[in-house]
């Protein structure tokens, strides 16, 4: 693969429209404005990142966590584009070097495709298919739907979300570059050729659409003409991963000590665990200096200069293997590839997080509740989906807004649409609807 290829400012769905343009704000921009400004992306900040969402402290949710990874992607990206156009003087005054925006556009868009309820959401949607009542549906469903179905992973449903054109759309859906597309596929390949964690990066229905993209970006293809599409990532993937990584592992640690779920002693060790006894000397000498008393305020300085290292380290690991990338073999993500010292302190801090965090109680309970209310949901508007014609799927199907293809004359098309409007959910919407099918919530006049 090679830059001058690899970055492209060519719009899904305005390819012949792609030489009339004359704008002064950058292609990659408006990929950036036209996502915050999203009505998906606001949904997120009535999404559940990991705790359940405010009480009387505030934790991060998906909106929050998205524009910090996108803070963060905007350094990777910036700090690359410098260091890669010293080693190739040609990559100067081209689209390489807006590398940054494009990173932190992808960045805000990565989690845009989860559906409520966080990793249970996900969960409730496979097991449905798996192992609850869709599984009656096989037989009605070609292999590669039900593939998907089982395997439903919010990383390959962000795409659609970007590129589906829904009903009264444009095509192209966001209508975003190829470039910034290609960037969140963090798992180049169709469910049937998941492996590991059984994770994917496009359904079959936008198979094409990648495939469209992969080809005008020169991204390799690793599968032979028969066999399940699986590619090599663009490189701008790994820049989008590491700002995902570095964010939620840190930012988890932070929440878990303002939630009391670790002590600042905990924290404090596995913050500054990143650095060398000079390191931890300097930070802690820092923060006497600057007459700060406050655990909070000590976490949170700790916590940047984690973030700071970690970028510093990833745009190493970065250029350090810049050909690995290009040639689609580079093993593991970023963090994998950083020095020992770094590496082990991000270890442990998962170890922590897999042992104290994402099995704490407030995390359970929350996943425990969403699973309950993804089933429910599914199991009522996929009968409604099955069975249109009948008294209570027609209340039901009411429900769904315009842009879904529930009226379809096709099965599958019909249970996709159910799929979009649970996934587009908010964790309160979700809960809503979930309370007037059982009858728990009515409208009092």
């Amino acid at each position: 693969m090679n830059w001058q290829q690899l970055i492209s400012n060519k719009r899904l769905g305005q390819e012949d429209k792609h030489t009339e343009r004359h704008d002064d704000r950058s292609e990659f921009k408006r990929d950036y404005d036209r996502l915050i400004f999203s009505a998906p992306f606001r949904r997120l900040q009535n999404k559940t990142q990991v705790f359940p969402l405010p009480g009387s402290v505030f934790v991060h949710n998906r909106l929050t966590h998205s524009l910090e990874v996108a803070s963060v992607g905007m350094s990777l990206g910036n700090d690359v584009a410098r260091e890669l156009t010293k080693l190739h003087p040609e990559l100067t005054n081209t689209l390489f070097e807006e590398i940054g925006t494009i990173v932190s556009a992808a960045c805000l868009a990565h989690d845009m495709g989860n559906p409520p309820f966080g990793h249970s959401g996900e969960k409730a949607i496979q097991t449905f298919f798996s192992e609850g009542q869709g599984l009656r549906l096989k037989e009605q469903l070609s292999a590669k739907f039900w593939s998907d179905l089982i395997h439903f992973e919010g990383n390959a449903n962000a795409f659609r979300l970007l590129t589906h054109r829904f009903n009264g759309r444009r095509a192209g859906g966001f209508v975003m570059t190829y470039t910034m597309l290609a960037s969140i596929v963090k798992y180049p390949f169709e469910s049937a050729a998941a492996v590991k964690k059984a994770k994917f990066g496009f359904f079959a229905s936008e198979a094409a659409t990648y495939c469209k993209i992969a080809d005008e970006l020169g991204i390799i293809r690793l599968s032979a003409p028969n066999e399940p599409l699986r590619f090599a990532r663009h490189p701008l993937v790994y820049l989008v991963e590491a700002a995902d990584d570095i964010c939620y592992e840190v930012m988890d640690i932070e929440d878990s000590h303002k939630l009391k779920i670790l002590s600042f002693e905990e924290t404090e060790d596995l913050l500054l665990g990143f650095f060398d006894e000079e390191g931890k000397q300097r930070i802690k000498s820092r923060i006497e200096e600057e007459g700060v008393t406050d655990v909070h305020e000590k976490v949170v300085y700790m916590r940047a200069c984690v973030i700071g290292l970690l970028e510093h380290k990833c745009v190493e690991a970065f250029v350090t293997n810049e050909q690995k990338l290009l040639d689609g073999t580079l093993q593991g993500c970023l963090i994998d590839n950083i020095s020992q010292l770094e590496r082990e302190a991000y270890r442990r801090c998962e170890a922590v997080s897999r042992k104290k965090i994402y099995n704490s109680k407030p995390v359970l309970d929350v996943e425990l509740s969403g699973y309950t209310i993804m089933e429910t949901l599914l199991t009522a508007l996929v009968e409604a989906a099955a069975e249109p014609k009948r008294y209570y799927s027609t209340q039901l199907i009411q429900r769904f807004s315009s842009q879904y293809d529930i009226n379809s004359e096709n099965l599958e098309t019909r249970i996709q649409a159910v799929i979009d409007y649970i996934s587009g959910m908010t964790d309160l919407f979700a809960l809503d609807v979930y309370q007037k099918i059982k009858g728990i919530s009515l409208p009092i006049v």
